[in-house]
């Protein structure tokens, strides 16, 4: 069987790492690049960075924390690929099978997608074709109304109609390797995962489903695993403000009886 993953998440808006409640709310925190070289000194099992900016404008403005010679977001992640010593995933603004490949080109060893999915549903098997279907996770952003479950696009943004059940087996069959299953109301709470969401999906597909939204606690990694099902456990800002915090969480882990990859 294989082990059970913890997985940092950073995202990107306009250049800056972004701190981001419920999907509306974003703190700048920081430089994109310092917190690569942190999780690399943690021995990370994962990185995912997902670029949430609504245009191109990649000014960092400030000076003390300006990446030199870097303007967009495939610079932004070549100069992160080049330090960054896990297995990355790159995400966001990708329409295209040329942006995949740009990506992939440019360091990223997985992509994940999301608005596209429903933009251009063809384009999962197409990738899933030409990349491998284990460089491809599916992104599934999910509010929660009354007792309903629905996906949500453009940055959780625009309702489509599907459920998360639907839509993981949906992407299932049409080739993607992995689910990202992100909950938009727990996402900045420290409230813990949806697990009631999480149990939902992993029993509607057999794809690995990393876990992602509302970690305050390290027990609730423990919870999305045991609890929900997930194959992985992912968070930002537990990792981002938490010294030692992998480490912390990998222990909880273990102490839960969870076969996890033991790098102390």
């Amino acid at each position: 069987m294989l082990k059970k993953r913890l997985i940092p998440v950073l995202l990107l808006k306009n250049g800056f790492l972004v701190r981001s409640y419920k999907f509306n709310r974003h703190q700048s925190i920081g430089n994109p690049l310092i917190q690569t070289a942190r999780y690399n000194d943690w021995l990370v099992d994962e990185l995912i960075y997902i670029d949430i900016s609504r245009d191109g404008r990649y000014d960092l403005k400030r000076d003390d924390q300006k990446l030199k010679g870097v303007s967009n977001i495939i610079e932004i992640l070549r100069f992160v690929s080049e330090n960054c010593f896990m297995p990355l995933t790159f995400g966001g603004r990708i329409r295209s099978l040329e942006d995949m490949a740009l990506r992939f080109e440019n360091g990223a060893d997985k992509i994940t997608i999301n608005t596209v999915c429903f933009e251009n549903p063809d384009i999962i098997s197409k990738a899933a074709a030409k990349f491998g279907s284990q460089a491809i996770v599916a992104s599934i952003d999910v509010k929660k109304s009354e007792d309903k479950y629905e996906v949500f696009s453009h940055c959780g943004s625009r309702p489509t109609g599907w459920t998360p059940e639907k839509l993981g087996a949906f992407l299932e069959k049409n080739g993607a390797g992995e689910i990202l299953l992100n909950s938009i109301d727990r996402d900045g709470t420290g409230q813990g995962y949806d697990l009631e969401l999480i149990r939902r999906v992993v029993e509607a597909t057999k794809l690995p489903v990393i876990a992602l939204g509302g970690v305050g606690e390290y027990e609730h990694f423990v919870e999305g695993i045991k609890e929900g099902g997930a194959s992985a456990a992912a968070a930002a800002n537990i990792f981002n403000f938490r010294e030692l915090s992998d480490r912390n969480a990998r222990r909880q882990l273990l102490q839960a009886g969870i076969d996890v990859r033991n790098n102390f």
